[in-house]
């Protein structure tokens, strides 16, 4: 008896064909298995010719018409039964969703309907660019005209050309520079649209520009430079000079004095008058909430409410991941600073990573501060609040995620511990009781060079935060969330990964050196970012540690080619990059691949104190990782040794991976001293060995940096 199973007629979709000829694949091999079984049987009866039958087997049989009725009526039922194709519906083109999605991305429309003639585009990373678009955005209601704050990521840029349809327009572009010499991630697209875009006409389209940059960088201001002259080129026209703020002297003074100065211009080009109103102005109006559900209440999400507690990818600046940390451990055997090295654990979260790129992390305010802010303003800080923007055209409907409660504010989103800008001291004067303070925060808010030095030696050289301020000027007591309204958003922190994705897949890891100094007020100040990683336990009060974070991807990479050798010089916390470098070229070995030479030029105070990694890096010298192990040890004699004299003392060996083996040179650090002084290191070594002049050495050096053989991770 033959067995054919059951069939699921039923079926339709894809499968339907598969499972047909299936059956009948099988329907075939088990009758040729029951002939085969009636041929053994034939083969088993030989030896007993009394059994065999003489009768001549029919041409077809009654198991061939069963199975061919069978078959037919599967064949006929599979074509009756199939779903017919089902017709793509046509949908008409909604003329109202065009028109909305028009608006949203257009900014002159937005504009002309908002009665605004300035528009002030910002490039940021860390959030001063921002700030300074919106206090000039401000200052235009000052002098009778009406000014809006961009992020060029939010429109369409080659819109620009249509500006000059709105009367007495003008287009201003604060533009930080980040990296080397490039443009922030909101200003990516349009820095590609101006080098793309050769033909564009910007012929009646005024502009202005305020670049900042920091000296101690390569490309100085190089990003707002280029949006400077490339408007020009483009037809648009300067109506003032292009304004260089430095950081790592001052900026808020280098923009206080280019203000002073722009808008003068501005009143002469467009025949305007200063309105002499500088009364406060308020962006945005308090509104308090007394019987708000507590799940509609922000509690430190960057982005989507309750993002922390139901997490969803991808993650990036708007929405982090919450990594676990499942390691925080002391680095340093002694000395007076904790180096650290932390370890999150990335599992789950399909984020991806190089060697070389960095990770940002989301801290917090320290409790204690925000507790004596509150006490000092006398409020309940746990009151639930919303500030609402007065401009409801706006993108940015609150300075900070609402609603939320002035605790969860001062805790997760603004900046309280760096010194207040100028516009803040002005801004909060009218709180002031005592006539005397009003007089002095007024006048550090001027140009005025008594103010400008006041603000100096009383503000930035003294480290007062709002809190210090605060306390030392009792009379001064503002609204809290006029406060709130002033104060910047506190920004991510930017760490070197310190790990190779070839060996830690599903684990970021950080190394850091916490900061902390005496002030010369005898305040204490405590990092803001690298306190809160050191009290990250693993494990705390029976919870979990997390870290809300995000990777941003690097050109900061090793060379496509292993075969290329490698030279790194990263001294103290310098070196977190080049932890995960050794690693992969280590992984790369072990996979039976070619590996260059892999030099590291390592620096560090004392060699019994705080010689960091230093069995990884030892047992990586022992497994030929690293071919090359050089440690300079500052402190531990008479006369200090820094990485640069190591690169002079080798400089035959350097010379010969450069110029002869198209080695690759990293240096991650200080920007200010160090990075300076092992550029000038390599000049002198091209110098001598190369019989270069100083002119051709610096070429020599800035050729390798073109080709990206000369790459720098630096921060000042």
């Amino acid at each position: 008896m033959l067995t054919y199973g059951t069939l699921q007629l039923g079926w339709y979709g894809p499968g339907r064909r598969k499972v047909f000829f299936r059956i009948v694949r099988v329907l075939v091999l088990q009758k040729t298995d029951a002939k085969s079984a009636d041929m053994a049987g034939v083969e088993t009866d030989a030896t007993h010719p009394e059994s065999m039958a003489t009768e001549e087997e029919p041409l077809i049989s009654n198991l061939d018409l069963f199975l061919f009725t069978l078959i037919a009526g599967i064949v006929i039922y599979w074509f009756m039964s199939r779903k017919k194709p089902e017709p793509i519906p046509e949908f008409k083109k909604l003329d109202t969703l065009t028109a909305t999605s028009t608006r949203e991305t257009s900014f002159v429309e937005k504009m002309k309907k908002t009665g605004k003639n300035i528009i002030v585009f910002y490039g940021s990373q860390t959030g001063t660019a921002e700030e300074f678009a919106n206090r000039l955005s401000k200052d235009a209601q000052r002098y009778g005209m009406k000014g809006m704050a961009a992020d060029p990521e939010e429109y369409d840029m080659a819109e620009l050309s249509r500006l000059s349809e709105i009367e007495n327009s003008l287009a201003i572009f604060c533009m930080a520079t980040y990296g080397e010499g490039d443009p922030t991630d909101n200003a990516q697209d349009f820095y590609d649209w101006l080098q793309e875009n050769g033909e564009e006409d910007l012929s009646g389209v005024n502009f202005t520009v305020f670049a900042l940059g920091n000296k101690t960088y390569e490309h100085y201001n190089a990003m707002g430079a280029y949006v400077d002259k490339r408007l020009e080129e483009l037809g648009a026209k300067r109506i003032f000079d292009l304004g260089m703020g430095d950081d790592d002297a001052n900026l808020e003074d280098d923009f206080v004095s280019w203000r002073e100065q722009f808008w003068p211009a501005v009143c002469e080009h467009f025949g305007v008058e200063a309105l002499g109103d500088d009364s406060s102005i308020r962006q945005y109006e308090l509104k308090e909430h007394t019987d708000l559900n507590m799940n509609k209440v922000y509690s430190g999400e960057i982005g989507r409410i309750k993002s922390f507690e139901n997490q969803k990818p991808p993650y990036d600046a708007k929405n982090p991941f919450l990594a676990t940390v499942t390691v925080n451990r002391k680095l340093n055997k002694a000395g007076g600073r904790h180096l650290m090295h932390l370890e999150l654990d990335i599992t789950g979260s399909k984020i991806r990573y190089e060697s070389g790129d960095h990770v940002a992390v989301f801290p917090t305010n320290d409790t204690a501060l925000v507790i004596k802010l509150g006490q000092i303003l006398g409020v309940d800080l746990d009151s639930v609040i919303s500030l609402n923007n007065l401009d409801e055209e706006s993108n940015k409907k609150h300075p900070f995620p609402c609603p939320t409660s002035y605790r969860t504010a001062l805790t997760h989103y603004l900046d309280i511990t760096h010194p207040p800008r100028t516009n803040v001291l002005y801004e909060l004067a009218q709180y002031a009781s005592d006539p005397k303070d009003q007089e002095n925060m007024r006048k550090m808010a001027s140009s005025a060079p008594e103010g400008k030095a006041l603000y100096q030696s009383w503000v930035l050289d003294a480290c007062r935060n709002i809190l210090a301020i605060l306390e030392d000027l009792p009379s001064l007591r503002p609204p809290i969330d006029h406060l709130c309204e002033l104060l910047p958003r506190l920004q991510a922190r930017y760490y070197s990964i310190a790990s190779s994705s070839k060996i830690h897949p599903n684990s970021i890891h950080i190394c850091a050196v916490v900061v902390e100094y005496e002030t010369k007020t005898g305040r204490v100040q405590h990092g803001v970012a690298t306190t809160w990683l050191k009290n990250k336990s693993v494990v705390d009060n029976g919870h979990k540690s997390t870290v809300p974070m995000f990777i941003r991807k690097s050109q900061f990479r090793l060379p496509f080619k292993a075969t290329n050798p490698v030279i790194m010089v990263g001294p103290g916390t310098g070196i977190a990059p080049f932890v995960g470098f050794i690693q992969e070229r280590g992984w790369l070995k072990e996979q039976g691949k070619e590996v260059g030479e892999t030099v590291m030029f390592f620096g560090c105070r004392h060699e019994n104190e705080d010689f960091i990694y230093q069995e990884e890096l030892e047992e990586a010298k022992k497994k030929e990782a690293l071919t090359g192990l050089h440690v300079a040890f500052s402190r531990d004699q008479e006369e200090k040794v820094y990485v640069q004299h190591l690169l002079r003392n080798h400089k035959e060996d350097i010379w010969r991976l450069v110029h002869s083996q198209n080695a690759h040179i990293y240096i991650c650090g200080d920007a200010k001293n160090m990075a300076k002084d092992v550029q000038t290191a390599f000049y002198e070594i091209a110098e001598e060995l190369g019989g270069l002049t100083r002119t051709q050495a610096t070429d020599y050096i800035k050729k390798l940096m073109t080709k990206g053989r000369y790459s720098q991770d630096v921060w000042s």
